[in-house]
């Protein structure tokens, strides 16, 4: 693994940087700021920046994308919206997709003109998805879905959604499942936002009634919907996880707060077992760092993200967890103001709390992790 940079990537970080610096907007408000920006990055090049040319992609390297990953969570820049959609739709269609899906679903993705969502979980079919019980059933040239789904991110705003839903139920129930492309603004389609402890409605549960979904709209092959979730599932984990950036961000912010916060009269940063938990910090970052490069060096040898994403999506989220509510020993209760009260610090502190207990499920428990880690990678014999 060379982690030297080429002349040519100190030349492109450059660029990524100068470009931020002059475009990235300070604060935004709603989703048609975020759309807006998002188009920005997209037309400056910044977006699906791996995938296909011919689909409206740049055939980048991943060590570009990396640099630019970090550049943007180095720079604090705000998300791009239709992240379910770059992040795991659009490379699933890329591998699993025909020609005529890839051209048509594609490049709407990447210019955010069609917003996605993710309808894998149902009530009870969690980190078991194997046990989903949505079906749909061959009526010919379409299928009719029935069932339910909950804990679709951004599925209110979504257009299109990946679908898992079982073809066959007279086989074990790893096979039987089929991948679709559902078209979430067609009658039959009931989305119900769920309130959540952030106060935000970003997860929902959506309910499917005789719902027709063209057989053209099947992604790879009928009854093989388990390979498709499994690539589906890397790129999302290889996603949560990140490359490089994030944690870093987050850990100069706590270093940031130790130094300006008084405890007992004197600084935080002064104080023993304070610089001790921000050393023990710093060392998981660096860890989880170096843990990213391996995945991008697996990806720079043309492979797709493996077994191992499952410990960078597990390190990532359980260390984001631990450092935000640390902000609570710096802050105090202050750390637990909402941020719309004028005495809450900068960084949204409650929030970010909160919402850490979300991602320590979203994309696979970390129980589910955990398992993967052992049996795929360790080689550990099944509990």
């Amino acid at each position: 693994m060379d982690l030297n940079y080429t002349a040519e990537d100190v030349a492109f970080r450059k660029q990524v940087r100068t470009w931020l610096e002059h475009n990235m907007p300070r604060h935004i408000k709603n989703l048609d700021e975020r759309r807006a920006w998002h188009r920005r990055l997209y037309e400056a090049g910044y977006l699906g920046m791996g995938w296909p040319k011919e689909y409206g992609g740049q055939g980048a390297r991943p060590m570009e994308q990396a640099i630019v990953a970090d550049e943007m969570a180095r720079a604090g820049a705000p998300a791009p919206t239709n992240g379910l959609g770059l992040g795991i739709a659009g490379p699933t269609i890329v591998v699993h997709g025909t020609d005529a899906q890839k051209r048509r679903y594609l490049r709407k993705i990447l210019t955010a003109e069609e917003m996605w969502c993710q309808l894998y979980s149902e009530p009870n079919a969690g980190s078991d998805l194997a046990a989903l019980r949505t079906a749909a059933v061959d009526k010919g040239n379409h299928f009719i879905v029935d069932g339910q789904k909950i804990w679709t991110s951004g599925g209110a705003n979504a257009d299109w959604g990946l679908l898992l839903a079982r073809t066959d139920p007279a086989v074990p129930k790893h096979k039987g499942i089929t991948c679709f492309l559902m078209n979430m603004r067609q009658p039959g389609v009931d989305v119900r936002p769920l309130k959540q402890i952030t106060g935000e409605s970003e997860f929902n549960e959506i309910f499917f009634e005789d719902v027709r979904v063209p057989k053209a709209n099947l992604l790879g092959p009928l009854n093989q919907g388990w390979q498709v979730l499994v690539s589906t599932l890397m790129h999302e984990r290889f996603g949560i996880g990140e490359t490089i950036g994030g944690t870093e961000q987050t850990l100069a912010q706590l270093v940031e707060i130790a130094r300006g916060a008084i405890i007992d009269g004197r600084s935080a940063a002064e104080d023993a077992e304070i610089r001790q938990q921000l050393a023990q910090f710093a060392i998981e970052v660096a860890a989880k760092k170096y843990n990213g490069l391996r995945s991008l060096t697996r990806r720079l040898k043309g492979r797709l993200p493996g077994p191992e994403s499952s410990i960078g999506k597990l390190v990532s989220t359980e260390l984001t967890q631990r450092m935000v509510k640390f902000s609570v020993r710096l802050l105090g209760e202050f750390a637990l103001l909402e941020r719309r009260s004028p005495f809450a610090p900068d960084g949204d502190w409650l929030r970010r709390i909160l919402y850490s207990e979300s991602m320590t499920i979203a994309g696979g428990t970390s129980p589910v992790q955990k398992n993967m880690i052992g049996e795929r990678i360790l080689q550990l014999p099944k509990g």
